[in-house]
């Protein structure tokens, strides 16, 4: 597909606008910490934890706006100078669990390889075709069917994504990205540390890993829903198109305005993969602002949620099937 000539309209909506990048600093660490505080200072008073929960899940909404600034930031997009990019990207990544550097690394390689077929593995969902599942040995499909299940990729996923796959090197790690992890891993530790001697670990591990938890719930779903649903793109890497996989490749999941907020318009998947370089609070108003983009069909969240039972992509339809549809593809 060649560049469409509505795509310059996107150009004015790049790059970062310092006051608004600084309130959304303001309005998501610093509420962020005051939640923190305030459940440590209940939990340390033997306050029910009935109370202290729901107060979880708000601190886990304003951890999800902190990850954006970190995913904003491994764009360039959140300010226009690199060094504070990876400053607060950095601070980002601690607060967040996620070594920036390595993360940065895995993200931009699943931008360059978004809906290519072979370029599949890294900063994805594993995703199988029909053709492939069919050739896979008994051992691959159970653990594929089990890696597919969503009491497995949305509740055990986060544990093993926050607490192992980010504490740990990668194949494609390198020496910036190891040291960067391995500072991050030291930084956490810190902080471990000062709890200890502050307000006992047990006390930090009951606030702060259900925050982890739970956010990481919610990130992992909208991670899922951006790129896993019925008539999503995917090509060879011969007939791959970089706007065809921005436009079909990629979600646009209409939210409410609350979890819009909260999630950094990151539901507005299919303009962050045309233009990555626009940073979160500008996403909204250039879908307002250009007409084409509104031409992309929103996923609602209940529509979402048929997401769930689509588990490979097949070949000769173009769409993504669940496992319930081989029999019938067999018998045709």
């Amino acid at each position: 597909m060649k560049n469409p000539s509505w795509l310059l309209k996107l150009k004015q909506y790049e790059g970062s606008d310092l006051k608004k990048s600084i309130t959304q600093i303001f309005t998501s660490i610093l509420p962020y910490f005051a939640i923190m505080a305030l459940m440590f200072y209940m939990v340390s008073n033997h306050y029910s934890y009935w109370l202290v929960l729901p107060l979880t899940m708000l601190a886990s909404g304003f951890f999800m706006r902190i990850f954006i600034i970190l995913h904003d930031c491994s764009h360039n997009s959140f300010f226009n100078s690199k060094r504070a990019c990876s400053i607060f990207g950095n601070i980002s990544g601690v607060i967040t669990f996620t070594p920036f550097s390595d993360w940065k690394l895995a993200h931009s390689i699943h931008h360059s390889t978004v809906s290519k077929l072979e370029g599949r593995g890294i900063g994805d969902m594993w995703t199988m075709t029909v053709k492939e599942y069919n050739n896979s040995s008994k051992m691959t499909k159970f653990a594929y069917r089990l890696f597919r299940n969503p009491l497995v990729f949305l509740l055990l996923g986060p544990i093993a994504l926050f607490f192992v796959f980010h504490r740990i090197p990668k194949n494609f790690t390198r020496k910036k990205e190891m040291i960067n992890l391995s500072l991050t891993n030291v930084a956490l530790i810190g902080i471990v540390v000062v709890a200890y001697f502050t307000i006992g670990l047990w006390n930090y591990a009951i606030v702060q890993l259900p925050v982890v938890y739970f956010a990481g719930v919610a990130g992992v779903w909208l991670f899922y829903i951006q790129h896993q649903y019925e008539d999503v793109y995917w090509s060879d890497i011969v007939n791959w198109d970089p706007i065809k996989a921005a436009m079909e490749g990629s979600s646009f999941y209409k939210l409410p305005a609350i979890f819009r907020w909260f999630s950094g318009n990151i539901g507005y998947h299919h303009i962050h993969h045309l233009k990555p370089r626009i940073p979160n609070y500008n996403l909204k108003p250039c879908h307002d602002f250009v007409p084409e983009l509104q031409e992309v069909k929103a996923i609602t969240f209940f529509k979402s949620l048929k997401s769930l039972f689509l588990h490979l992509w097949d070949e000769d339809t173009g769409k993504m099937i669940g496992f319930r549809n081989l029999s019938r593809i067999k018998a045709n």
